[in-house]
């Protein structure tokens, strides 16, 4: 075996930092070098002292919490007693992962940089903060320090003189062989599923519970642009048990006009079943395949074809390609140089990786099948806030799901994976059954009785506050406020009737703004408060009203009620603007509500997010 060893260890969320460590085992692979690859709770953590270069990758998620795979090592590698030289011989290098969009951005591989060094950990690089808001995604801050990194490691473990780095365009052994068999098992077909209808222990992502859709209704306006359904699972007998706050996990599959289209390009026979043998004796098969598995099993539930390939991706076809033409393109946009171009063709129009595959015929025609999991990354499971309580519908989930579907310069539009999928099941058709289970999100709410909630929740952010306000009803809490934002009143005012039922028994307090039905207000009279004119305001018409407009209006009430009576505040919705102009109204009441300087208000805020009394669940 060469030496030294190197482990890479992940803590992935939606599998972005998984991604990256397999190209860091590539790499290191290629400079001859022993390299594991692992989930960082599935490390023994004891291990970690006998260790002598470790590369951590780790997302953040939420309000700065580390991914579930890593969670139960963050437990231990911050316990208290641990002796301050328990790393002194380990050198490490710490990549993380996040969305500067978010407030406590890559706070968790800070935090692990900071726990290894006073553990006695030497490092070999400063913390490498990728970011997915960057025009070029977390290559930008990836790339350069990625090369120092191999330039310390070649240094302090120098190749030994016999040997040299296998080139790029050479390809490395496949993770995995596929033995296809000379007939179709009975055992062996598509439907085939590792999931249960009668789980012996709470559902997981190893063992999902095939929820029967009960519902699948459209909410939004027929004239509205968007789609958005709300969906009902019937959970009895699943032992699923959820709270206000809490997210189901759905495993959504590839269309199959797309399952179709891949094998035909790849010259796959979908009726074809083989069996997995990884190649290395400690690399396991993937769970979720069942053994035997046909190809269309595999194409249709588990790879991701319809996902916008990354950097590794090139560089692998690259070196299968059998096409000098095709070849040069693939090696051009894989290369640090290209990237400006791969980003073109590729992240910004959001092409796909069968999109790409039918750019280049003669390459995906030759595509050894023994390659499939190293090229095409597994269907990650998509992450819905839970839009109900249990205590309001037993043994009944419902999730509020905006199915994605927009223009790019490709001709074809672009359309989520999961939510699309979800919108073409009609359980009206016949039985509909969804791989599902559910897991702690990142909004907690308090327990005692007399605590003001305050949620702010636009368009399909309300989900969660759905959960809450119905869970607090049922418990009998007072204060409940709920800002919520959408364009009309009459396209997706969603659940309009239940907030206006819950106002009429004093359960709820809600404000709303319709950002695109301004009219004129008479003096004194304020937006949803007040009467509306029936002639519209030529100058209000241009402003567009939103949640953190009414925030403002309200500021009084904000300031009192998180001030003077211990209430909470939560946001939840789209990342891109809304949390900053939201955290720019609530720096501004405290200000002119509470007398603070600038810098004491944008303190006060902090406060607040420091003791989790402002929680945000956002996506990009």
């Amino acid at each position: 075996m060469p030496s030294p060893r190197l482990l890479v260890l992940f803590g992935s969320q939606t599998g972005t930092a998984e991604d990256v460590s397999e190209r860091l085992g590539r790499e290191a692979r290629r400079r001859r070098l022993a390299c594991r690859v692992q989930a960082l709770d599935s490390y023994p953590v004891v291990n970690l002292i006998n260790e002598p270069l470790v590369i951590f990758v780790c997302a953040t998620t939420g309000q700065g919490d580390p991914p579930d795979n890593m969670k139960n090592f963050w437990r231990f590698i911050f316990r208290k007693h641990l002796p301050s030289t328990s790393l002194c011989q380990m050198d490490f290098a710490v990549l993380g992962l996040g969305d500067s969009s978010y407030a406590k951005f890559n706070f968790v591989a800070k935090k692990l940089h900071r726990r290894l060094l006073q553990l006695g950990g030497t490092a070999l690089l400063p913390v490498c903060l990728g970011d997915e808001q960057h025009e070029l995604g977390p290559d930008a801050a990836m790339d350069p320090w990625l090369h120092d990194l191999w330039e310390k490691v070649r240094v302090l473990h120098p190749m030994p003189l016999s040997l040299s780095v296998i080139p790029p365009g050479v390809p490395l052994p496949s993770k995995f062989t596929m033995q296809f068999l000379p007939e179709t098992p009975r055992t062996c077909s598509e439907e085939q599923c590792v999931a249960r209808t009668d789980p012996q222990s709470p559902p997981s992502e190893l063992q999902p519970f095939l929820a029967p859709m009960v519902t699948n209704q459209r909410v939004t306006g027929p004239s509205h642009f968007q789609d958005v359904r709300l969906i009902e699972f019937d959970i009895a007998g699943s032992g699923i048990s959820f709270a206000a706050g809490d997210v189901v996990l759905i495993q959504p599959q590839n269309a199959a006009s797309h399952v179709q289209q891949f094998c035909q390009v790849l010259g796959l026979d979908p009726e074809q079943c083989f069996t997995l043998q990884p190649r290395e004796p400690d690399v396991p098969c993937p769970t979720r395949l069942p053994q035997p598995c046909s190809v269309r099993h595999l194409v249709s539930q588990y790879l991701d074809i319809v996902s916008v390939p990354r950097r590794s991706f090139f560089e692998l076809l690259a070196c299968l390609s059998p096409s000098e033409l095709e070849r040069d393109k693939l090696l051009e946009l894989s290369s640090a140089a290209g990237q400006e171009e791969l980003s073109q063709y590729c992240s910004r129009p959001r092409r796909t990786a069968l999109e790409v595959l039918c750019d280049f015929p003669c390459t995906a025609a030759a595509i050894p099948p023994d390659y499939l999991l190293d090229l095409i990354p597994p269907i990650r499971p998509r992450a819905f806030s839970i839009a109900s309580s249990l205590l309001a519908h037993p043994s009944r989930l419902q999730i509020l799901v905006a199915v994605v579907q927009y223009q790019t310069r490709l001709r074809e539009p672009r359309r989520g994976l999961c939510s699309s999928w979800l919108a073409s099941l009609h359980p009206g058709q016949g039985p509909v059954q969804v791989p599902l289970w559910v897991r702690p999100g990142g909004l907690t709410f308090p327990e005692t009785a007399d605590t003001p909630v305050i949620m702010v929740g636009p368009g399909t952010g309300v989900a969660p506050f759905r959960a809450a306000i119905q869970e607090r009803v049922a418990q009998s809490k007072a204060g409940n406020f709920l800002f919520f934002g959408c364009r009309w009143r009459d396209q997706d005012f969603y659940w309009e009737a239940e907030w206006k039922e819950l106002e009429k028994k004093g359960c709820l307090t809600l404000v709303t703004a319709f950002s695109r039905e301004q009219v004129g207000v008479a003096d004194g009279e304020a937006g949803e408060w007040g009467t509306h004119s029936p002639l519209p305001c030529p100058a209000l018409q241009k402003q567009k009203v939103y949640v953190q407009h009414r925030l403002r209006e309200l500021g009084p009430l904000v300031w009192e009620l998180l001030d003077r009576r211990g209430a909470y505040f939560y946001l939840a919705g789209n990342a891109k603007y809304m949390p900053a102009d939201v955290s720019e109204a609530l720096t501004s009441i405290f200000q002119e509500e509470g007398g603070l300087s600038g810098p004491d208000a944008a303190a006060y805020l902090a406060r607040l997010q420091r003791t989790l009394r402002f929680q945000t669940e956002t996506w990009a």
